[in-house]
C-alpha cells in the first residue's frame, strides 16, 4: 500500500495540527505495545497511526479524549451521588434535632505583635545553586 500523508487524513480531522497530535499520540501508543487495527506492511508507527485514522478503524474523538486524559495531571473521578431516600432521611433526622444548640466555632486570635515576632523568628532558606 502507498504511504499515507496528512493530506489523505485531513477529511477525517479538520485541523491538521490536531491530526498530527492525534497521530503522534497513537504512534506512541503503538510503540508502547498497543494492538494495531490495520496491516503494518513494514511501515513505521507514525505511518500506521495515520493509516488507522484514514481507514477510520479508530475514532478521532476517542483518540482526542485519550490524548487529553494522558496529559491531565489531576483526573477527577465521578463519584455516584447519594440516592434521594438517604438525603430525605438525613434531612428529617436533622429537623428532629433542631432543638439542640448548634456548636459554636472559635478560632485562635493572634495579635499583630505576636505575628510579627513569629515572622522575625523564621530562618531564611539556605542558598543553593538551583536558583
Amino acid at each position: 500500500m502507498a504511504r499515507v500523508t496528512v493530506e489523505d487524513c485531513i477529511d477525517k480531522v479538520d485541523n491538521r495540527f490536531e491530526l498530527v497530535l492525534l497521530a503522534s499520540h497513537r504512534a506512541r501508543q503503538i510503540s508502547q505495545g498497543a494492538a494495531i487495527t490495520v496491516d503494518r506492511d513494514k511501515d513505521k508507527n507514525p505511518v500506521v497511526a495515520l493509516r488507522e485514522i484514514a481507514d477510520e478503524t479508530l475514532s478521532p474523538g476517542d483518540l482526542k479524549e485519550d490524548l487529553i486524559h494522558s496529559l491531565q495531571k489531576h483526573v477527577e473521578v465521578d463519584e455516584p451521588e447519594q440516592d434521594a431516600g438517604a438525603l430525605i432521611g438525613a434531612a428529617a433526622a436533622k429537623s428532629e434535632d433542631e432543638d439542640e444548640l448548634p456548636e459554636t466555632v472559635s478560632f485562635d486570635q493572634m495579635s499583630e505583635e505576636d505575628l510579627l515576632a513569629g515572622i522575625e523568628g523564621l530562618v531564611p532558606p539556605e542558598k543553593s545553586d538551583d536558583y
